[in-house]
C-alpha cells in the first residue's frame, strides 16, 4: 500500500521544517501548528501507521502486535523517508560545493550509493530514543561521506571492476585518482564534523574512521589466509564495518537527547547489525549473484581476504582437504570458483554462516529491550529480520 500522504517533502531548515510559522494562517483559515517539528512527526507516525496497517487508535502501541516491516527494506525505513531524501538532497550539495574538476569524481562515486543504510539507521535511532531533527541530517551526510570514500578506497585495493552494475571510479579514472577522491570525501566529512558548536561529533567522526581504517589495515596486511580464528575475524569486523554502524545508531540517540544508557543500547544493536551485516556481505562474495552484491563477485579472494566461510571450510577440511583449499586459494584464480564452491559445501559452510548471522542479528534485537515502544524501534527489530531473511536466500537464487 503506497503512503501517498507523504509524497511531499518538507524542507529541513535548522531545527524546524519549512512550513508555516506557529500561529500563522493556512489557506482555509487553519492554523499552523506551533511547531514545524511537531507536525511533521505527527505525519510521519500517521504515514508508518498506513504503511503497516496498523491502526494505533485501536490498539494501544503497548500492547501493539509488531507490524510486518520485513517485507522490504522500503517498508522498514517508511517511517524516515523523507529525512533520507533530505540527506540525499543535501549529501549532492555538498558534493557540489567541491572544485569542478574534483566534484565529476565524487559525484560519480556517489551513483554507487546503495541503500542508504547508515543514513537509516542515523534516521531510526532517533525516533526511538527521542526527537529527529537538522542535525541528524548533517550527521548522516558526514557518516555517508566516509562510508563513501571507504568504498572507493576498497575498490582500488580489491581491484573492483563493478559496483551497483555499473563501473568502479577505480576501473573508470585510475587508482591515483580514486585515492585523491576518496581522500577528499574523508577531508570533507570532518570539515563538516567540526561545524558543530561542541567537538564531540567530529571527535567521534575522527575515531570512527580511525578505527574503519586499522581494521582494513590488519585484514590486508594478515598473514595465512586459513590462519585467523574466529575471535580475530570478528574484531576485525566490528571495526571495519560496525564501527560506522554503531557511530550512526550512537550519534543518532545522543543528537536526540537520549541518555547515556539508550545510547549503549543503540551503539550495541548498530555493533551486532554491522557485524553481521559484513558477514552476510562476505557470503554474498561465494555463495551470490552479482544482483545480490551489486559489485563484482569474487573481489574478496582476489584481495585474499579471509572471510567467514572460509575459515569454517579451512575448520572442517581434514587432510588432503585443508592442502587443496590453501592450493585454490594462493593465489587466486577465478577459474577455481566452482572447485572451491564444492568444497564449501561439502563443509557445510553456507549453513554455518547462517547460524552465525542470525545469532548476531538476535543479538541485535536483544540489545533494543530496554529502549520504549516505537516506530523507530519496531524498525529497527524489523532490520534484523530482514537482514535474516536475507541471509536465508543465499545459495537459492532466490535474493534479490
Amino acid at each position: 500500500m503506497g503512503v501517498r500522504a507523504c509524497t511531499r517533502t518538507p524542507k529541513f531548515t535548522g531545527d524546524r521544517m519549512a512550513h508555516p510559522p506557529p500561529g500563522r494562517k493556512r489557506k482555509g483559515g487553519s492554523v499552523g501548528p506551533a511547531n514545524g517539528l511537531t507536525w511533521f512527526f505527527a505525519k510521519l507516525r500517521f504515514c508508518a501507521m498506513l504503511a503497516t496497517h496498523t491502526t494505533a487508535a485501536a490498539v494501544p502501541e503497548s500492547a501493539a502486535p509488531a507490524p510486518d516491516l520485513s517485507l522490504s527494506w522500503r517498508h522498514i525505513v517508511a517511517p524516515v523517508q523523507p529525512f533520507l531524501r533530505a540527506v540525499e538532497s543535501r549529501l549532492s550539495a555538498q558534493i557540489a560545493a567541491f572544485e569542478p574538476e574534483l566534484e565529476v569524481y565524487a559525484r560519480y562515486a556517489l551513483s554507487s550509493q546503495g541503500k542508504q543504510l547508515r543514513p537509516a539507521l542515523v534516521g531510526l535511532s532517533a525516533e526511538a530514543a527521542g526527537r529527529l531533527h537538522d542535525d541528524h541530517v548533517t550527521v548522516a551526510v558526514i557518516i555517508e561521506m566516509v562510508h563513501l570514500a571507504t568504498l572507493v578506497h576498497d575498490d582500488v585495493m580489491d581491484a573492483a571492476a563493478m559496483r551497483r552494475r555499473r563501473p568502479t571510479l577505480a576501473a573508470r579514472c585510475g587508482a591515483a585518482t580514486s585515492v585523491l577522491v576518496g581522500d577528499c570525501l574523508f577531508a570533507h566529512a570532518l570539515v563538516l564534523a567540526a561545524s558543530f558548536p561542541t567537538p564531540d561529533v567530529c571527535r567521534a567522526v575522527a575515531s570512527a574512521t580511525k578505527i574503519v581504517c586499522t581494521g582494513e589495515t590488519i585484514q590486508t596486511e594478515r598473514p595465512g589466509r586459513l590462519g585467523l580464528s574466529r575471535e580475530e575475524y570478528f574484531r576485525i569486523l566490528r571495526m571495519k564495518t560496525g564501527e560506522l554502524f554503531a557511530l550512526s545508531c550512537e550519534l543518532g540517540a545522543r543528537l536526540a537527547g537520549a541518555g547515556a544508557e539508550e545510547q549503549r543500547a543503540l551503539r550495541e544493536y548498530g555493533m551486532e547489525l554491522g557485524t553481521a551485516y559484513q558477514i552476510y556481505d562476505d557470503c554474498v562474495d561465494l555463495f551470490g549473484t552479482e544482483s545480490q552484491a551489486g559489485k563484482s563477485l569474487g573481489t574478496d579472494l582476489l584481495g585474499g581476504k579471509l572471510t567467514l566461510p572460509l575459515l569454517v571450510a579451512g575448520e572442517r577440511a581434514r587432510g588432503g582437504r585443508h592442502a587443496e583449499l590453501e592450493r585454490l586459494l594462493t593465489p587466486w584464480h577465478a577459474e577455481n570458483l566452482p572447485r572451491l564452491r564444492e568444497l564449501l559445501e561439502e563443509s557445510d559452510a553456507l549453513t554455518e554462516c547462517r547460524q552465525v548471522i542470525h545469532s548476531f542479528c538476535r543479538r541485535a534485537g536483544e540489545a533494543l529491550q530496554g529502549l520504549p515502544p516505537s516506530a523507530g524501534r519496531r524498525a529497527l527489530v524489523a532490520a534484523t529480520d530482514f537482514l535474516a531473511r536475507q541471509t536465508d536466500t543465499l545459495g537459492t537464487g532466490d535474493g534479490s
